[in-house]
């Protein structure tokens, strides 16, 4: 199933899509009108959805406003750094994290997070902060949905936590990122982490690994990769961040990204104002976002 939090004009709604690129209303049928209230309680409001949100009235995408499928996650978005083998050697030759430029692979996953209020919806502007930050950068990334939380969960239970999917532009600051020596004020500043368009429920997905991730620059091809070529795969990561954290529902996790960001290129090509990214996954639809 796929869902969207959408508005008209007034309060965010909750639809579920049809294949005809139409949204059913089902506002009503989940605790607390949220797509957040669906997820926590999701075995009983999945049924409820299977069985009666066809008799809904269907309005066309063209109608409505889509946001983020969490316009106001209920905590950070969790984030992985280097998580791609391209991607790290890229990363090492920048000289961006190192000073020794450093292509080694990760041993453990490298985590951090972005913050809520960095969050925004498909067709939403990115800020370029002008004269915060000079070195603007994307970074296409599929995103995993919390369903079941937990603590100590292990690599064999790990899927079985998973709600569903969508995608994050984990859109970076950085000269922010490498000035500050960490990655928090370089990957939180508002507008930078689009979200969605859609939250696709993990039964839709069944070999996550299949998917593959393709991210535009005004329609030029930057970035292409499969999810099975990940260092640290869905199941180590849920594993890795619950050992000690107890996930929640809804909680969101980006998996990294793959090669051919911005700094990745010699000179860097960084986002300039007018930009457009889109990023796309197979199933999951395409966030488009523009540069203010």
């Amino acid at each position: 199933m796929q869902l969207v939090t959408f508005s008209t004009g007034a309060a965010d709604r909750v639809g579920v899509l049809t294949g005809a690129h139409e949204v059913l209303d089902v506002t009503d049928l989940v605790p607390g009108g949220t797509l957040l209230g669906a997820v926590e309680r999701w075995g009983e409001v999945g049924t409820i959805l299977t069985d009666q949100a066809a008799d809904r009235t269907p309005v066309s995408l063209a109608d409505v406003r889509l946001r983020a499928p969490f316009p106001a996650p209920r905590r950070n978005v969790f984030c992985v750094g280097k998580n791609y083998r391209e991607h790290v050697a890229e990363f090492g030759r920048s000289g961006y994290d190192s000073p020794d430029r450093s292509e080694d692979l990760p041993t453990r996953p490298i985590l951090f997070t972005k913050a809520t209020t960095a969050v925004i919806g498909p067709g939403d502007a990115i800020d370029p902060h002008t004269g915060l930050t000079a070195e603007l950068d994307y970074e296409g990334e599929l995103a995993v949905i919390i369903g079941r939380g937990g603590r100590g969960i292990t690599r064999e239970a790990a899927l079985a936590h998973v709600w569903g999917y969508t995608m994050i532009n984990d859109v970076t600051a950085r000269d922010l990122q490498r000035d500050h020596k960490q990655w928090l004020l370089g990957k939180s500043l508002d507008t930078h982490c689009p979200m969605g368009p859609y939250a696709v429920t993990a039964d839709e997905v069944p070999d996550v690994t299949a998917l593959e991730l393709e991210t535009t620059v005004n329609g030029e091809r930057r970035q292409h990769a499969r999810l099975d070529d990940l260092i640290f795969d869905i199941p180590e990561l849920i594993a890795t961040l619950s050992a000690g954290i107890t996930l929640l529902p809804g909680d969101v996790i980006a998996t990294g990204t793959p090669a051919g960001v911005g700094i990745g290129f010699d000179p860097p090509r960084f986002l300039a104002s007018g930009d457009v990214v889109e990023i796309t996954v197979t199933g999951l639809g395409t966030l488009r976002n523009r540069v203010a």
